[in-house]
């Protein structure tokens, strides 16, 4: 591995780990919020977040909050880790030919092939997160997974090996989630960088040199909200898609594409955008401490 790869991949990593340790719950309220169509009611309903919050934990306690925390933990440090290895070695490779000049566009480029081959690899990993987390009291009459190992195991048994792979074209197609973000991150920080260098009229031959941990902390969060509206969607199709299927074995949508449509069709945009608040209150802040963790570590090991 070239020279600071491996401390991109190392940095991701570290970043993606303190990211899901710290915002969890907020992941959990945001799926059971996704889910919740109105129609195909197999689990409890909320008013709100801080009613979400309140209500996991006191029905099912610090553990129903923090479930699902494995794969969590698992699918974010290996995707971050990825995400941030590919991305970089990408972006140095498009750098290479276009003698440096590398623009928005090369950018969006660089980060949609690091989602995509993330996504194939982590696919199953964030299915059976999305499985756990769903699995409240009253949900389904189906005997719970009793953790990763019986999750993985009992799709592969009721599902095949398809089944792991479910919400994998919405998953897919929300690489333009992260490509975006990482476009906006990218062009944030130029503007930033050049603010800084015009206020202290100083030499602007090192693109970074003048940004803070709190320009790192504004750039990760402006790109994410950027990202969000454009892609929630996705987000939401793919959660749906993700439910275990009922005790006969039938699934509560067929496709992504019934999904999106029949979710259209009941709830109106509002219901593509179902779980946007928790979302907001978890991804900006998670954004800005993935980012700012990411260029922390890179400085430490450089």
């Amino acid at each position: 591995m070239s020279p600071w790869q491996w401390e991109n991949a190392a940095a991701g990593a570290v970043a993606g780990f303190a990211t899901v340790v710290s915002l969890h719950p907020l992941d959990i309220v945001r799926t059971r919020f996704q889910v919740n169509d109105g129609r195909h009611v197999r689990g409890p309903s909320y008013k709100s977040t801080v009613h979400a919050l309140t209500t996991i934990a006191r029905s099912e306690g610090i553990r129903g909050l923090y479930a699902g925390l494995t794969p969590a933990l698992i699918g974010s440090t290996i995707s971050w880790g990825a995400y941030f290895l590919f991305y970089n070695k990408a972006k140095a490779r498009y750098d290479r030919r276009n003698d440096g000049e590398v623009g928005p566009v090369l950018h969006l480029i660089s980060a949609a092939e690091a989602g995509g081959l993330v996504c194939l690899v982590t696919n199953p990993v964030w299915l059976v997160k999305t499985r756990l987390q769903l699995q409240a009291p009253g949900y389904g009459s189906q005997k719970p997974y009793s953790g990763v190992r019986d999750a993985v195991t009992s799709i592969l048994k009721e599902e095949g090996w398809r089944g792991l792979y479910k919400g994998l074209g919405p998953g897919l197609l929300l690489v333009s989630h992260g490509a975006l973000q990482f476009m906006a991150y990218e062009e944030i920080k130029k503007i930033v960088s050049a603010s800084h260098s015009k206020l202290i009229k100083k030499d602007r031959s090192s693109e970074e040199a003048a940004l803070t941990s709190v320009d790192y902390a504004f750039a990760g969060a402006s790109s994410k909200i950027f990202a969000l509206f454009c892609t929630y969607p996705y987000s939401v199709v793919r959660s749906r898609l993700q439910q275990r299927p009922n005790e006969k074995g039938v699934a509560n949508y067929a496709g992504a594409w019934q999904a999106l449509k029949e979710t259209f069709r009941y709830e109106g945009l509002r219901g593509l955008y179902k779980g946007l608040s928790p979302a907001l209150l978890r991804t900006v802040p998670s954004s800005t401490i993935t980012f700012l963790v990411y260029e922390s570590v890179m400085k430490l090991l450089k």
